[in-house]
Parts: C-alpha cells; sequence; structure tokens
C-alpha cells in the first residue's frame, strides 16, 4: 500500500507529540499501621485497683497514608499522613482531630537533606527518643515517670517546619520553628528544637533540645499554643507556665545480643505573668536500661528511672519518683508479637496541685506514659499487661 506524504505528516507529529509529553515520575502511596490490645492490672488507679483492656502498649495503634514521587536528580516528594484510634472503643484517640499524630509533607534530598511542613514530632524525639526506655521497653510502662520529658510520643507540634540533615558519616542534625501565627504577637505559641546523633559501630548518642511557648490567651496551656504535651500527676500544677524547655541526651551501646543505654533529662516549667505558681520548676530524670535477644524469637527489656523536682513554690520536700520497668517480648512473626510488660513506681516528697502556688500535695505515682490520667492515691503504683500487638 502506497504511503501519502499526509499519512507521513500526520505520523511525524504524533511522534514529536509523544517526544514532548511528560514522563511520569514513579510514585507510591503506602497504607500502614499498628493494633495492640492488652488485658491490664493496675493495683490503685485513684483509690482502686482495676483490671481492664488497654490498647496502645508496646505500639499505638494507629493507621497511616505514606506516600512519595521520585522527582528525579535524586529529590522525592514525601507525605504522612497518621491517625490514631482506640482499638477498644473505635474512637480517634484526639477528639476532633483527624490525623492527630502526625500529618506533613516535604521534601528529600539524598545530597541536601530533607524539609516538611505540618504537625509533626520533634527533633528532640525524633533523635533521643529511640535510644531511651520508652523505644526498648515501651512508653506504656518504660517511658519515665509521667512521661516527664517528652521522650514518648506525648508531644506533637503544629505548624512546624523541620529540617533534617543527610547523614555525614555516622553525624546528623535536625532542627524545627513552628509558627505562632497570632497576629500582632508572632512569638507567642511557637516552639523550636533542634537535635543531634552519632552513630558508629556499636555506639549511638543523641543530645536535644526542645522549648514550647505558651500562647497565654486563655489559662493553663493554650490550645492555641502550637505544642502541646501529656499531663500528669507530675506537672499539674505547672501546666501554666511561660514556657516549657525539654534539654536530654542519651546514649546505647550494643554488644552482641545485649543493648545498654544511659539517659539524662532536664525539664523547666518557665513561670509568667498568668502562670499559676511563681518559681520555675525543674525536673530531672536519671535512667538506664538494658536489652537482650535471646533468640530472634524472644527478647527482654528492664530499666529503671530516678526523677526528682526542685525545691519551688513553697516546697521544701521536693518530689522523688523511682520507677522499675519490665518487659518480655515472643515474636510470632516479623508484625505479630505477645508480650508481657511490668512496672512498679514509688513516689515521696511533695509537688504542686492542679490550683498551682499554696496548692501543695503529697507527690502521687504515674507508672510511665500509661497513667498519666489515672494517678495511685497512694505512694505506689503497679500495672501489670498481657497483650498482643500486629503492625501491617
Amino acid at each position: 500500500m502506497k504511503t501519502t506524504r499526509t499519512q507521513l505528516s500526520r505520523f511525524a507529529a504524533a511522534a514529536a507529540a509523544l517526544a514532548c509529553a511528560p514522563v511520569f515520575a514513579q510514585s507510591s502511596v503506602t497504607l500502614y499501621g499498628a493494633v495492640d490490645d492488652a488485658v491490664t492490672y493496675v493495683n490503685n488507679q485513684k483509690g482502686s485497683s482495676n483490671v481492664y483492656l488497654r490498647q496502645g502498649n508496646l505500639y499505638a495503634s494507629k493507621f497511616g497514608l505514606q506516600g512519595k514521587e521520585d522527582l528525579g536528580g535524586g529529590t522525592t516528594a514525601i507525605f504522612d499522613l497518621q491517625n490514631g484510634f482506640d482499638l477498644n472503643t473505635g474512637a480517634f484517640a484526639s477528639s476532633g482531630l483527624m490525623f492527630n499524630r502526625e500529618a506533613y509533607l516535604g521534601l528529600q534530598n539524598v545530597r541536601f537533606g530533607t524539609l516538611t511542613a505540618g504537625r509533626q514530632y520533634t527533633p528532640y524525639y525524633t533523635f533521643v527518643g529511640p535510644l531511651t526506655g520508652s523505644a526498648w521497653l515501651t512508653g506504656a510502662t518504660g517511658a519515665h515517670p509521667g512521661d516527664i520529658d517528652g521522650l514518648d510520643t506525648t508531644v506533637r507540634i503544629n505548624n512546624a517546619l523541620v529540617y533534617t540533615s543527610p547523614n555525614w558519616g555516622g553525624l546528623q542534625a535536625s532542627a524545627m520553628y513552628a509558627f505562632g501565627g497570632i497576629a500582632g504577637s508572632t512569638g507567642k505559641g511557637q516552639t523550636y528544637s533542634g537535635a543531634l546523633r552519632y552513630v558508629s559501630g556499636p555506639v549511638s548518642l543523641a543530645l536535644g533540645y526542645l522549648r514550647m511557648d505558651n500562647a497565654q490567651q486563655t489559662g493553663g496551656f493554650d490550645p492555641a499554643s502550637t505544642g502541646s504535651f501529656g499531663v500528669s500527676a507530675l506537672n499539674t500544677g505547672y501546666v501554666s507556665a511561660r514556657a516549657i524547655q525539654h534539654l536530654a541526651a542519651a546514649g546505647n551501646y550494643t554488644l552482641g545480643n545485649l543493648v545498654l543505654g544511659l539517659s539524662y533529662s532536664n525539664v523547666e516549667y518557665k513561670s509568667g505573668a498568668q502562670s499559676l505558681f511563681g518559681s520555675t520548676a525543674v525536673f530531672n530524670t536519671y535512667a538506664a536500661l538494658a536489652s537482650y535477644r535471646f533468640t530472634p524469637a524472644f527478647d527482654i527489656g528492664a530499666g529503671i528511672a530516678l526523677t526528682s523536682a526542685s525545691k519551688a513554690n513553697g516546697i521544701s520536700d521536693a518530689a522523688r519518683y523511682q520507677q522499675y520497668s519490665l518487659k518480655e517480648a515472643y515474636h510470632l512473626s516479623k508484625r505479630t508479637t505477645l508480650y508481657a510488660l511490668q512496672a512498679y513506681q514509688h513516689a515521696s516528697g511533695q509537688t504542686l496541685g492542679s490550683k498551682g502556688a499554696g496548692n501543695i500535695v503529697d507527690a502521687a505515682p504515674a507508672v510511665g506514659d500509661s497513667q498519666n490520667g489515672t494517678p495511685s492515691s497512694t505512694r505506689s503504683q503497679f500495672v501489670g499487661m498481657l497483650g498482643m500487638a500486629m503492625l501491617f
């Protein structure tokens, strides 16, 4: 069949159009999450013992969507939307928040690092937290008393920009700034954080700083503030602080199947004109942990955390907290785990109650991050759990 000049012209035009068409980069979206539940016994919750189902112990129960698109030249567009939920009721973990845990997007480059924007965890937590009891022993019973130093997942920041550097021979840095967004008072409610970590062979080290400013347009820690944190019997008298400052350092050493860890944290609740207390309150925590993997399927962990408060606001016998934590885990597969957790905490001394200055009360224990809203009415609290967790 004879090919006409018109047909050749049309073919050439089509080929040119295809050559000029954009080449779409490879992209993917992943659904991920965890479900976790345990039969839990607590010897004292506000005066009574309790046996109940508690979710989110070994891992927080959650689901999320992660997406990435290769833009070429070593650059990738990324996003992460993550929601926590109560496995036993089906409710959102935080009322009114669809993606309470994380919600951000950004760019990642192999040479220049990662920049993300949205609701995020702090560099303080992401660098230091994995080296502490919150990670090795679980936050539920292994976080430091009441998670006073925010090294579990209780601290999340709105309106945040986070930059994380590439890895320079084992050294990595990260910095955050969260915009207060209050017209005429840019700094009100702002948050900033920075952290460093170094990994070389069996040694992992991290240092982190975090400061959350109170928007102070209402009482307490104003919801308009970019930062939020866990409230327990340890800090209920200081939530009206003008600013909260965290400093923490941690290190792990791995020797075969054995991991040893040490950490220190300093937390300051700074008073202001609208605070219900007059002097800065300081909490120092010293902690140690050990984890040993007997077989690929079975591992155990143990930790101790000692927290002491400063003498301030009329308190001469400052609060002290001693916590001992254990974890046993049997992995049925890479995704499914049976676990047992035990923790005991003893409190002594005095602190401020929720009314602030003048409301001096006996210090009450709150084990890890599992009993922040249900402290013991006595000086001691024990928590035991038997549970199952599954990742997907």
